[in-house]
């Protein structure tokens, strides 16, 4: 079995025709999913890039992991998914990227070179490296955003788009009246990128995914990470006037979430992301671009399918496709991600598995909580080997994908730190105190703040569009005391004890007996024999009075 981990950047769960959307089109997700099974409630363990990915790769949630902002470090040491698939035989790529930082300084502390195999590998989250390329290749007066090389940059000056950063001056800009008109500016949005559409992001990932698939013996997991269609908003033609005006639904939003808010979330209702996404001119810009990006993945999906039933790789390989988090476009007055509202937490997630024991399961949709670290889980128990619950805490669904129901968690959850935000700062909180917990039972979701805020809570039965916040209700404090007696059950978790499983222990129980170690006993007859046989006999000299 090879396993092909396709991650998208930034999709909503809802912007798949296979989950109801009503204007786009995407035959080759459904194609998936027509073969495997559409997880209709993943939720990704922290709704921000950096955070929600090491979430994946270590099947662990960011308070047990440690990585809760992008750019921060993933600790040396920390496990993933790579180190668990080496030591079963299955080597593990990356192709795409990762939005990962090295812990420098703790690789420094213990002599571990970036040039070594074991350095290299700590560098990038346990993979190998394929093509990393993570994808934002911004530029100011500071320099660039990443000083990393860019491979896709490379590729693009080698075809011809000659320019310090091509990224920026081509994949991701349009051209009026000979003008850069540059992606970062959303009245540009409906621009086509000055760029072929061949050479565009999406379809070189794809051809580096071809080539991996052709020049790679297996077992592998490919972990191939796209970085649309995350902003910036722009898509090269046919794809840029695919979507109008006509395909932008109303803003899902409601005056009542704008009435008292909680704190946190009132911070970002009035952040400039939000305050940008609340302007229709600039959701009828986005919108439509978000959808061509979508389109053109999904059109880059069907082509890398066709490789691999065309070489009959398809037969081998388990294909999963995801998100690291989702989309707001303007719903509930805002952008981009964060918070725990549907658009944010929850990603679509598809698994094919090509094995005979999935055949019942195939073309159906799963309603389970599932949590992105369950994919860590999967994949061990896919490459042949035993989950290590005392690491990974996740659980693997392979029983979902072979007709199986299995006893299952209550309840879904996902952290979010914000210290590093303008918004921690205008509410005056110290960093240890800008953290948001979420806690969804299926109906009820609860966000705990560890500053000294009332929690949010909605009732998605009565309220499936999250407008109307219950968490100072009094009719509903014996719901929000059980979700945070849930919360407390997590909390309690024994997270961080990695490098004993509980067979170790079991296995070391009574050892210490058996070499000898025999305290507060009074006349040995309280043990087997054979435990105090050499500390029975005649004294080999006497050496006192």
């Amino acid at each position: 079995m090879n396993i092909l981990f396709i991650m998208y950047d930034q999709l909503r769960f809802d912007y798949l025709s296979c989950a109801g959307h009503p204007h786009l089109h995407t035959p080759n997700f459904d194609r998936v999913a027509a073969q495997g099974v559409r997880f209709s409630n993943a939720y990704v363990q922290s709704p921000v890039c950096g955070s929600s990915r090491m979430s994946y790769y270590t099947g662990r949630y960011p308070s047990s992991h440690g990585a809760q902002w992008n750019g921060f470090p993933l600790r040396v040491g920390e496990v993933t998914i790579g180190d668990h698939l080496r030591k079963l035989g299955m080597n593990s790529w990356i192709i795409g990227k990762t939005h990962m930082k090295a812990d420098a300084e703790g690789m420094a502390r213990l002599g571990l070179s970036a040039d070594s195999e074991i350095g290299a590998r700590q560098a990038e989250c346990g993979f190998d490296n394929w093509c990393r390329d993570d994808g934002l290749w911004g530029q100011g007066p500071d320099g660039f955003y990443d000083e990393k090389r860019s491979p896709y940059n490379e590729y693009l000056k080698s075809k011809g788009y000659l320019s310090e950063n091509p990224w920026a001056d081509f994949a991701n800009a349009g051209i009026t009246d000979e003008q850069i008109a540059s992606g970062w500016m959303f009245r540009n949005a409906d621009q086509p990128a000055n760029i072929r559409e061949e050479d565009s992001e999406t379809p070189w990932l794809t051809s580096e995914t071809i080539r991996f698939v052709d020049q790679t013996d297996g077992p592998w997991l490919a972990h191939v990470s796209f970085i649309k269609p995350h902003w910036p908003y722009i898509v090269p033609a046919p794809y840029n006037d695919m979507y109008g005006p006509n395909h932008v639904p109303a803003a899902l939003r409601h005056d009542v979430e704008r009435e008292n808010p909680h704190p946190v979330y009132g911070a970002y209702m009035n952040n400039k992301i939000a305050n940008a996404f609340q302007r229709d001119e600039v959701r009828q810009k986005v919108i439509p671009a978000y959808m061509g990006l979508i389109k053109q993945c999904d059109d880059q999906l069907g082509r890398l399918l066709d490789h691999l039933e065309a070489t009959g790789k398809m037969d081998d390989t388990m294909i999963v496709l995801t998100s690291d988090h989702g989309d707001y476009l303007g719903d509930h007055w805002l952008g981009e991600k964060d918070m725990f509202h549907e658009q944010s937490v929850k990603v679509p997630m598809i698994v094919f598995d090509p094995r005979k024991e999935a055949d019942r399961t195939r073309g159906t949709v799963c309603d389970a909580l599932i949590e992105s670290i369950d994919l860590a889980a999967t994949f061990v128990e896919t490459a042949g080997g035993s989950v290590p619950d005392h690491i990974i805490e996740g659980r693997s669904l392979l029983p979902w994908l072979h007709g199986e129901t299995p006893e299952w968690r209550e309840y879904a959850i996902s952290e979010y730190d914000f210290s590093a935000t303008p918004q921690a700062v205008a509410l005056g909180l110290e960093p240890r105190d800008a953290r948001l917990f979420m806690v969804f039972d299926g109906r009820y979701k609860l966000i705990h703040t560890a500053a000294d805020f009332r929690p949010m809570l909605f009732d998605l039965k009565t309220d499936p569009e999250e407008f109307y916040d219950l968490g100072d209700s009094a009719e509903h404090a014996a719901v929000r005391d059980k979700l945070y007696a849930h919360l407390h059950e997590w909390g309690l978790r024994m997270s961080q004890r990695v490098t004993r499983s509980e067979e170790d222990i079991r296995n070391s129980r009574g050892r210490s007996g058996r070499k000898g170690i025999l305290p507060f006993l009074y006349d040995g007859t309280e043990v087997p024999e054979e435990l105090i046989q050499f500390y029975r006999g005649p004294a080999p000299a006497k050496y006192t009075d």
